[in-house]
């Protein structure tokens, strides 16, 4: 079958940033550049350390095939402009359990354009419209030598339509979600922009709730195997079920950070993400701010790759290597 007749036409009504908060986007994103938000040092003093989940079992983490564009530093990370431009890429990854192979935020559609892209307001649009060249996941797994039949679920750590639109081509895979972030996406008198229901409905579904223990400087996680090697833990802020993926690896511990930040800078520079588009992709900026903070609390325990940050994921790769 080919890829066209998986397409779906989009009827619902869709949630759509309103006239003042685009502008307030824009405003927040000039005066940002100028006086950035400041750490909240207190908070950051009081954030816990739990440590990391104990265990022997490993994983494999690919990072998938992508494409990126050059954007300007300061439209991502809120006050910084050295270096002046950076690299972002909507990245797809595969891990590789003993016990099972999955998929995490397929992002990329055939004619995202049109099936997905075409759902956003135009000032969204102009921001996150991905490169010409962007690499649909089907072809991104081909490149990577993975066969999409060996995969056996889709983990995304949230329902954004760029972290979930590959599913439109990969009908009858089944999907990991967390309970909060389903609610949310799926039960809402309108839906997130960018067909997000259609490409989460008519597949098997399976959905979790974070309640384990206290992991590193997050409060709540849920052990997806039971054996400490893919932990999910709580990113919330982005979107209210937002979750990272904690994964136990032969080169050390790895966080996937989803949206929770767009880039490593702001972990290492303790900044939010600018104004504009921040404001229009984040469900709950304060929120966003605190997991920002404990992002920062934990960058010496772990590897964090931001789903976004191209140099990270381009990184990763080259050292698997």
């Amino acid at each position: 079958m080919g890829h066209n007749d998986n397409r779906t036409p989009l009827i619902e009504p869709v949630a759509t940033p309103d006239a003042w908060r685009c502008c307030r986007s824009v405003g927040s994103a000039f005066t940002g550049a100028l006086r950035p938000r400041q750490p909240d040092r207190r908070f950051l003093a009081s954030l816990p350390e739990h440590g990391l989940p104990r265990g022997t079992t490993t994983v494999e983490l690919t990072v998938l095939a992508q494409n990126a564009k050059s954007v300007p530093t300061a439209a991502v990370v809120e006050g910084v402009f050295a270096p002046r431009r950076i690299d972002s890429a909507m990245t797809a990854f595969v891990v590789r359990h003993p016990t099972a192979t999955f998929l995490v935020d397929p992002g990329i559609c055939v004619d995202v354009r049109d099936r997905a892209i075409v759902e956003l307001p135009g000032i969204l649009r102009a921001a996150v419209t991905p490169p010409k060249d962007v690499i649909d996941i089907r072809e991104s797994l081909r490149r990577s030598g993975i066969e999409a039949n060996a995969i056996d679920f889709a983990l995304p750590t949230h329902l954004h339509w760029d972290h979930i639109a590959g599913l439109l081509d990969l009908p009858g895979l089944a999907l990991r979600l967390h309970r909060p972030e389903h609610g949310w996406a799926m039960e809402g008198p309108v839906a997130p922009v960018g067909g997000v229901r259609h490409a989460v409905r008519e597949r098997p579904l399976d959905v979790y709730d974070l309640d384990g223990p206290p992991v590193l400087a997050f409060a709540r996680s849920h052990d997806l195997f039971g054996d400490g090697a893919v932990v999910l833990v709580d990113l919330s802020g982005h979107t209210p079920g937002s979750v990272g993926l904690l994964l136990r690896t032969d080169r050390g511990p790895v966080l996937l950070a989803g949206d929770a930040v767009w880039h490593h800078l702001q972990v290492e520079e303790l900044r939010q993400k600018s104004g504009y588009p921040g404001m229009l992709a984040d469900d709950d900026r304060t929120e966003t701010w605190r997991t920002v903070h404990r992002l920062h609390a934990i960058r010496g325990a772990v590897r964090i790759i931001p789903s976004h940050d191209h140099r990270a994921a381009c990184a990763w790769h080259a050292d698997a290597r």
